[in-house]
Order: C-alpha cells, then structure tokens, then sequence
C-alpha cells in the first residue's frame, strides 16, 4: 500500500481534514468540469466492489495522476518494471486482471498497488534492494495484493466513508486540472495513499499478499529469499528508525510470524539461483539519478558512481559510469558526460541504455544526423525497446526529417498500440508538413489515450472542419460520436456517484 506521508500536507491530523474540505469545495462544481470516469460504485451497502467497476477507478484515478510532478514517464524504467510484472502475473490465477507498473520519484522506499491492478514502485525501492529477486518479491507481494482483490474488499468494507474520500480525491484533481499552480495538482498520488491508509491492509491480508506473492516468485523462476531477505532488513533498520524504511513498514506491517512463514516456505521449495539482468544494474543507476531532488544531491550521486566505478568491475562498473553520466547530462556537463559514456563501453561494453545514452549525447552536441544513425543502428539491434523507437522519431524530428517521422510512427503505432507519445509526435510532424487534418486526428489520439475526452473531440471537430473528403468526415463523426458516448456515461455515472 502507499505511504500517506509522501507529501508533507497529507501527514497526521492534515490527512484527516483535507479530504473533506475538498469534497464540500468541489464536488458541487463537478457536473459542468471534464468527467474523469468515475464508476458507478452502487449502493454503499454493496457487498462486492466488480473488478469492471474497480479497473474504471483504477483508470480514472491514474489519467488525473499522471500529472503528479512524482509520476515517472520514462519508457526504459517502464518496461523494465512491467517486464518483471508480466513474469510473476503470468504465475498468478488466470483472472487477474492486468499488471501496470509506473515508477515513481521518490527516495523513500515504498511499493503500493492502486484500484484496477495499478502499481506505483518508488525509486527508492529499487535503489535499495541488492538482487533483482528482492525487486521482484516486493513487486509480487504487491501483486499479491491485486490478485486477491484487497483493495476492493477495503473498499467494501469501510463503505460509506471510503467511497466519499475518493469522490474528494477525484473532485480535487479535477478542481486543479486547469491550473499547473493549484497545490492539488501535486497531491495526486498523496491523496490516494490518504485513501488507502485508510482502508487499512491487516495483517492477515499481509500474509495473504505474502504467500499469493511467493507463489509467483517461485514459479517465476526468481530466489524466493528475496521477499525475506528484502523485508528482514527492513524490518531491522524501522527498528533503528531509518525514516526511508519507515515508509514501507507502516504501511506493510511486517512481524516475525510473517518473516517465519516466508522464511519456512523458502526451505520447502529448490531455490532458484536466478543471476541479476544487465537490465537490473543500468535501471536501478537511472533511478538514483533520477530521485536527486536537487543539483548538489545530484553531485552526490555523481560521486557515488565515480566511487563505485573505481571498486567494481563488469557490467556493474559500466552501470556506474552510466549513472555518472547521465548526472553530467543533467548538469549539462556534456564533456564530462561524454568522458563517463567511453569509460562505460570500454572493452565494447554495449547495453541499450547505453545506446540511448549516446543518441542523447548526439542530440546535445545538435549532431542530429547523428543522433539518426544511432538511434536506428540500436533499434536495428533491439527492436523490442520501445525507448528506442521513440528514440529514433526524436532524432528524426530534431534533423527536420518530418516525411520521414510520420511513416516511421504509423509503423509504431500499429506495433506498439498503447504509446501516447507516438501520436503526439507524429502531430508535431503533420504540423511542419502543413497536413491540419492529420496532425489534428493525431492530437485527438493522444487527448483520448491520456483521457482529456473533451479535448479530444474538440481536436477532431477542427479536423473535420479542414477536411474536403467525405468518406473521412464520415470516420472522424464516428469517432466523435463515440469519444461523446462516453463523456456522456462518465458524466452520468459521475452525477449517480455525486448524488
């Protein structure tokens, strides 16, 4: 579960008071504001939250949390983390509902799963475990908690009282959708640990959590004392009162009984020694770098990569050069970034990280054409990368090439499926070719992917206007006949919960 004191304003008494006072400010504005999907949750008195109706939670919380400045929207780190859930889920019972991992900035260590089988991993966990099969224990521990329905069966449970601090939670991300400034936009993910403390995970659930989450960390194929291990120690420094554990045991109440029943099902099972990925090493360096919460933290963690790069060797030591570089990026040091980026593929060292790194590195000397061959050599070689592929249209789109771009894209978009970004860029590129229809059709795309329904619509009327051909007014009416169903439906299901 999260942990409710991420953001200062939601700790102690403040949680308490905050969720209240945003529903009685908001919630009577909801009606004429952009719906966000609110589902239907039925009488209070329910015995059963569906999981259709817990996965539109789920989704309508995760459009408005996305704007949490903690949300991490970095394909590399993403599909690394989703790649370890896809592993344990397939392990797990055939109607578990989908695993979406999304990483999130912060140096606390903390895992917490959210409605409809969301679950954000803070970059602190990572940066603290010591194997991949610890990542993985702590991710299917939280799987765990998916697959056996707990959040819902909270919400069931607290009834009344749960459903009114989500309607608060949702009516505050509303409330502070058009305005960057608003404090409720960088209480996202805060609010929804507020809602989640409350539901209370008991220690029965723990357990259960545990023992679904060790199932699939055995028939995954990962050392099962990885979930022991990870939490024995955390259990040992919250003893020392090491706040950046504090957060995941107050949340995960860890015992002894817990420690000795995953430590019992350890010695009755072959324990897989599973080695670490090359992936493993160069994502939990991005993490550290990536959870500096200023530039003199980020010096440190420069010094920590330049520390370990001298005392280790192999890929670990190519791992903390790239750590070191992209801190030199961050500070746009750029030569001491490119010094860092040679010392990591010394020896021909190659890793598609370290790929990646180098296209950047091209694209901050505005050796465009460069960044071009890079980015499509390392595509060629690891085409199931989608960094890569995003990689590629940047460079393309800083070289001007924009023909290029979008048949480029309408490759990814069919392969990929589920990436925004693709049809926010190839917008972009239908925009300097001077093509309006396209480039509207594809803002539309991502308005609807991300959720901004509305604005979605209004992007496809535009298009419609500046389209002569009728067989494509008649495809863009449809769309817009169907992006207006479901406003409507998440209007009304908004207005049923309100009232």
């Amino acid at each position: 579960m999260p942990n409710p004191d991420r953001f200062p304003s939601l700790r102690g008494k403040a949680a308490a008071l905050i969720l209240p006072a945003l529903l009685s400010a908001f919630v009577p504005a909801l009606a004429p504001a952009q719906p966000v999907g609110l589902p239907d949750l039925g009488d209070s008195a329910a015995q059963e939250l569906s999981p259709r109706l817990e996965q539109r939670l789920g989704d309508a919380i995760m459009v408005e949390a996305r704007r949490d400045p903690t949300y991490v929207d970095d394909a590399e780190l993403t599909q690394y983390l989703t790649g370890i859930a896809q592993q344990l889920s397939a392990k797990a019972p055939a109607d578990t509902p989908e695993i979406r991992i999304f990483p999130v900035r912060d140096s606390s260590i903390n895992a917490f799963a959210m409605p409809g089988g969301y679950i954000g991993v803070h970059t602190g966990l990572v940066v603290a475990t010591q194997n991949e099969s610890e990542l993985a224990g702590v991710m299917a521990h939280e799987i765990g908690h998916v697959v056996q329905r707990h959040i819902a069966r909270g919400m069931v449970q607290q009834k009344q009282d749960t459903l009114i601090m989500v309607a608060a939670l949702l009516a505050a991300l509303v409330a502070a959708r058009g305005n960057s400034q608003a404090p409720e936009a960088a209480l996202a993910f805060g609010q929804a640990a507020a809602i989640n403390s409350q539901l209370g995970f008991s220690r029965g659930a723990e357990r259960e959590a545990d023992r679904t989450g060790f199932q699939m960390l055995e028939g995954a194929g990962y050392n099962v004392n990885g979930m022991a291990s990870f939490f024995g120690r955390l259990m040992q420094t919250s003893g020392l009162n090491e706040s950046t554990s504090q957060a995941f045991t107050r949340t995960h109440p860890l015992s002894i009984e817990r420690m000795s029943d995953m430590q019992n099902r350890a010695r009755s099972v072959a324990i897989h020694d599973k080695a670490n990925s090359q992936d493993y090493y160069f994502v939990r360096a991005k993490m550290r770098m990536l959870q500096a919460a200023s530039g003199q933290e980020a010096l440190d963690a420069i010094r920590y990569f330049e520390s370990r790069a001298a005392e280790t060797e192999g890929i670990e030591r190519a791992a903390a050069y790239y750590g070191a570089a992209i801190g030199w990026m961050r500070q746009r040091n750029f030569a001491k970034a490119e010094e860092a980026y040679q010392a990591a593929t010394s020896g021909a060292r190659s890793h598609f990280m370290l790929a990646r790194l180098a296209v950047d590195l091209a694209l901050a000397r505005n050796d465009a054409n460069q960044a071009v061959t890079l980015a499509r050599d390392a595509y060629a070689r690891w085409p199931e990368q989608r960094a890569l592929a995003l990689a590629v249209a940047e460079s393309l789109q800083r070289a001007g090439r924009h023909a290029e771009v979008v048949d480029f894209l309408k490759e990814q978009t069919l392969k990929w499926g589920d990436e925004p970004r693709f049809y926010q860029m190839a917008a972009t590129s239908y925009s300097r070719l001077g093509r309006a229809v396209e480039e509207r059709r594809n803002m539309a795309e991502f308005y609807a992917m991300t959720g901004a329904l509305p604005a979605a619509v209004e992007q496809l009327q535009q298009a419609r206007s500046a389209s002569k051909d009728f067989y494509e007014q008649s495809q863009i009416d449809a769309k817009v006949r169907e992006l207006q169903r479901r406003e409507r439906e998440e209007r009304d299901l908004l207005k049923r919960f309100g009232g």
